[in-house]
């Protein structure tokens, strides 16, 4: 094992590995007549070649999705049969020299895709939650706590009732990880699914080695332009890029997206309150997620792309693309029956060669 240090100087660059230990359930979906069962999952969705392909590809680290309900049971024991899989993940990155960011993608009480249902999530109204949500993450820091080349991501993409009380929470899941892993790197991101226009009330941990992260799926009536799983009626309709959007659409908490007019200007002041707390605190920043629908015709996702990476080259920003297999953003798709005959999949290996060919560009 190579045992890299992060290094905080270098811009990270990746994929997600989405879909492997997170997510399963939307696998599943695409193909339940095929699929193994959960474990079997685990064991053959992803390997070591994977891994292999991040670092011949030119990519510094990968990031890794856990939903805590996989690898824990109701007493918050660790399943140690699953966490195989997370054992492998750390070791193959390691043997590529990657860094590995292992993200908690849900959490007890707490579920980006219900967050738009679920009026509030548990994990900020009831203390059950939060104790647990601290004791799961004092087990995986605890561990990994000796290998220089794992990050830690606190939760993916919390949607809190108001921006105190996730920083209140983040703060106390930061401390329970510091506890047990004092050296580790900590990514922490913004309220409102990691929306960096909320990073005004974005207040910084009180720890070091932490990098902060955003989301960028903006204007989403273009990115996720009828994608089945946005119940808001809006989504619905074929949309391009640059256009004006208008009024947008309203989602969670009376949060407004996509208002207004959509390019590379408007890109960069979206982006604009994240690059301004970075510089304020001299701390590095990362998109961990962005990407657009499979099914939005090539030309017009190229273009989106090439405005979002050339503003993360310009602004010094690292970013995790969504996503690296299948569940509808791929690079790579296979078994995906809904996607099985775009062009952009039309050959040998089913890689998304041209949006491949933009990330290795940035």
């Amino acid at each position: 094992m190579k045992n890299i240090a992060f290094d905080a100087a270098q811009r990270l660059r990746g994929l997600n590995f989405g879909g492997w230990l997170s997510q399963i359930d939307a696998i599943q979906e695409k193909d339940p007549g095929g699929f193994p069962g959960i474990d079997r999952h685990m064991e053959t969705f992803v390997d070591k070649d994977d891994f292999a392909l991040q670092r011949a590809w030119g990519f510094n680290h990968v990031r890794v999705p856990v939903d805590a309900y996989l690898f824990f049971d109701a007493q918050d024991g660790p399943i140690q049969r699953r966490f195989l899989n997370l054992d492998n993940a750390v070791q193959w990155a390691s043997e590529e020299g990657l860094w590995l960011i292992i993200d908690m993608h849900e959490c007890p009480g707490h579920d980006f895709a219900d967050t738009t249902t679920v009026p509030v999530q548990r994990l900020f109204i009831d203390p059950v939650y939060i104790k647990k949500a601290e004791r799961i993450w004092a087990c995986i820091a605890k561990r990994y706590r000796n290998l220089p080349h794992v990050v830690f991501e606190v939760l993916n993409e919390p949607v809190a009732p108001d921006a105190t009380i996730w920083n209140a929470t983040k703060d106390r899941l930061c401390k329970s990880i510091r506890a047990v892993a004092p050296d580790n790197p900590i990514i922490i991101g913004s309220n409102m699914w990691n929306w960096p226009s909320t990073y005004h009330e974005m207040t910084p941990v009180d720890t070091h080695s932490v990098i902060y992260t955003f989301h960028l799926y903006e204007p989403l009536l273009f990115t996720h332009q009828n994608a089945p799983w946005i119940k808001e009626p809006e989504i619905c309709g074929n949309r391009t890029y640059p256009a004006d959007f208008g009024a947008g659409f309203i989602r969670k908490y009376g949060f407004v997206l996509s208002a207004g007019i959509w390019d590379l200007n408007r890109i960069r002041h979206e982006v604009e309150p994240v690059r301004k707390f970075g510089e304020k605190y001299n701390v590095p920043i990362i998109c961990n997620e962005f990407g657009v629908y499979a099914p939005v015709p090539m030309e017009l996702q190229l273009r989106w792309l090439g405005d979002v990476l050339s503003l993360f080259q310009e602004m010094n920003i690292g970013f995790s693309y969504w996503n690296y297999k299948n569940l509808d953003f791929g690079v790579v798709s296979r078994g995906e029956k809904l996607h099985e005959h775009l062009a952009q999949y039309d050959n040998p290996e089913r890689i998304n060669h041209a949006v491949l060919a933009a990330l290795r560009g940035h």
